[in-house]
C-alpha cells in the first residue's frame, strides 16, 4: 500500500525525526520500520493505532481512505 508508505514518511519528516528514532518509539527494529516506509511490509493494526496516536491522525488518513488527517472531525459536526 504505497499511500501508507508515503504518508508515514511525510509525517515523520514533518516531525523531523529519523526512522531509527521512530522504530525505537514503536519498539521495533530499524529495518522493520524502514520496510513500512518503502512499502515492503505493512504494519499490523496495533502498530497502525500507535502510529495514528503518535501523529494525531486517523488510521483512515494513514491508509488513504481520507485526505483529512484530523480524526476529531466527524460527520456530526458538518
Amino acid at each position: 500500500m504505497q499511500i501508507l508508505a508515503k504518508r508515514l514518511k511525510e509525517l515523520r519528516e514533518g516531525r523531523r525525526i529519523y526512522q531509527r528514532e521512530l522504530a525505537e518509539i514503536l519498539g521495533m527494529s530499524f529495518r522493520g520500520y524502514q520496510n513500512y516506509e518503502t512499502g515492503q511490509s505493512e504494519p499490523k493494526l496495533a502498530t497502525l493505532m500507535v502510529l495514528a496516536d503518535y501523529y494525531q491522525v486517523s488510521i483512515d488518513y494513514l491508509v488513504g481512505r481520507t485526505d483529512a488527517p484530523d480524526f476529531h472531525t466527524s460527520k456530526a459536526e458538518d
